[in-house]
């Protein structure tokens, strides 16, 4: 039996259209004994209506099964002062944490959705907010820093282009709360009760899901869907261990490789 970290959009759905085959595949991996962790750095929506959402898509899993980054975020920035510019679907799953419009020990920045709101939350006068108090000394954290993600429209900005634009106009590097942090990871195998080196990270992103769980010592599995693209594996020094169609093959692959 494997330990297996699912990453969510792009390897089960997309927009909310499941992946031809995902959810067979979840159970098959389920009905096998597989110890699975849905892992997501999806921060636009609280852990329970993702749940929901997933459930509602067809996927069997339960709440505790899905890891995001705001729960990270929780444990790191419990008790203490900070300006978060983060959509308010969220705020809910910040408990412990004291957000403030000023005098912050530090500032977090989520990531969009395909609403209105991120220009609210991420406008000039926010982000100018949030520069400022950087520059008055408080810490910068990001619950990740993804450049873009795909939709059924096609690829989307994401906050990662505003955490590198803080980041160089304050001079602060933003500590990554979700993946591809180690700190991230190391919660998902804790909650598995598993080694890197007997589990498999299944993404669809090279940077996020491959390079990052590989330098935590996971094997690793990159599937041609959501943010693949063919041109970026083709010419990247990063190499996953399997390349798959989609998550759909994953059952049968590990039946023959295990």
């Amino acid at each position: 039996m494997a330990c297996i970290l699912l990453d969510v959009d792009g390897v089960l759905h997309v927009s909310g259209t499941p992946i031809p085959g995902a959810v067979e595949a979840v159970a098959a991996l389920q009905d096998h004994g597989h110890s699975l962790r849905f892992v997501t750095n999806n921060t636009t929506q609280p852990r329970s209506a993702l749940a929901q959402e997933l459930r509602d898509l067809g996927f069997p899993i339960d709440e505790d099964d899905l890891q995001t980054t705001l729960r990270a975020a929780a444990r790191e920035l419990a008790g203490r002062r900070v300006l978060a510019l983060v959509m308010s679907a969220i705020v809910p799953d910040l408990e412990g944490i004291e957000l403030v419009g000023e005098s912050a020990d530090a500032v977090l920045l989520g990531g969009c959705d395909e609403t209105l709101e991120p220009n609210q939350v991420f406008s000039y006068m926010n982000l100018g907010r949030a520069f400022s108090e950087l520059q008055a000394g408080a810490s910068f954290y990001c619950l990740h820093k993804n450049r873009w993600w795909q939709t059924e429209r096609g690829p989307m900005l994401d906050g990662g282009a505003f955490v590198a634009g803080l980041e160089y106009a304050s001079g602060v590097e933003a500590t990554v709360l979700g993946k591809p942090s180690p700190a991230y990871f190391a919660a998902a195998l804790d909650a598995l009760h598993a080694e890197p080196e007997l589990t498999w990270m299944v993404g669809d992103d090279l940077e996020t899901d491959v390079r990052g769980a590989q330098a935590f010592g996971m094997r690793t599995v990159l599937v041609r869907t959501g943010k693949f693209r063919p041109e970026a594996l083709e010419t990247s020094n990063i190499v996953p261990d399997v390349v798959l169609s989609s998550v759909a093959q994953l059952p049968d692959w590990l039946e023959r490789s295990l």
